[in-house]
């Protein structure tokens, strides 16, 4: 902790922060910290985050993106089995990202938000 509040009193001295008290600035911070945390919104958004982590589920996202598809479909574009794709839809489900309709003995995935999706994966990242 003594290092935190010596680099705090180092940025405090420099021109690069605007604060002139270094406890006054630390009570500052904290309490932005306090204002902005939500631990169930950060908790949802992590899950949300961590169900986008992974290739394989953004290839679903984006094959889906074109159109619903069964998942014999999505097992073939992705040359993945069926167990490991159900684990795939099922951590997407969970979240809220892909719908799983039956449609007799089919069973189709769909995005539940197109848009959504749509303006995720446009981000490109450097």
């Amino acid at each position: 902790m003594k290092k935190i509040n010596q680099r705090l009193q180092r940025l405090v001295n420099s021109d690069i922060c605007q604060a002139e008290n270094v406890e006054e600035y630390k009570e500052e911070l904290i309490q932005l910290s306090r204002e902005i945390e939500n631990n169930e919104v950060t908790k949802k958004q992590s899950k949300f985050f961590k169900a986008l982590s992974d290739k394989n589920r953004l290839k679903i996202l984006k094959l889906l993106r074109v159109r619903e598809m069964c998942i014999c479909e999505l097992m073939i574009a992705l040359d993945m089995s069926q167990p490991n794709l159900s684990h795939h839809i099922s951590i997407l489900e969970n979240e809220g990202i892909v719908n799983r309709i039956k449609k007799g003995k089919w069973v189709f995935c769909s995005l539940s938000n197109k848009e959504i999706v749509e303006n995720m994966i446009k981000i490109n990242i450097l």
